[in-house]
């Protein structure tokens, strides 16, 4: 009995981890695609911290899939690639986790 709660925390644990992250992706791409219009928000230190770290955390990953998928005429779809392989990474790990 033990156990089986055991995995079931540390399924629920991964799940919000690759949702959370799966957010921050999400808010990078959006403000990434906000600067490509022409918003700028004013310097502040604030935005400039949160803006560092939403690049420190998500670039490195969608790295991996801007060398698989390139981009194209201008669109990136690395985002997109990332996204769907932690939501099939999220459904394989979890469902394995919890139904052993």
């Amino acid at each position: 009995m033990i156990l089986a709660s055991a995995r079931t925390s540390i399924a629920d644990f991964l799940s919000a981890l690759i949702y959370v992250y799966t957010l921050l992706i999400i808010l990078y791409i959006v403000i990434q695609l906000l600067f490509t219009v022409g918003f700028r928000p004013p310097y502040s230190r604030t935005t400039d911290a949160i803006l560092g770290f939403l690049r420190d955390i998500c670039e490195p990953f969608l790295q991996i899939f801007r060398r698989v998928i390139p981009p194209f005429g201008g669109l990136d779809f690395s985002p997109l690639l990332a996204i769907l392989t932690l939501q099939i990474l999220n459904s394989v790990v979890v469902g394995r986790l919890i139904h052993g």
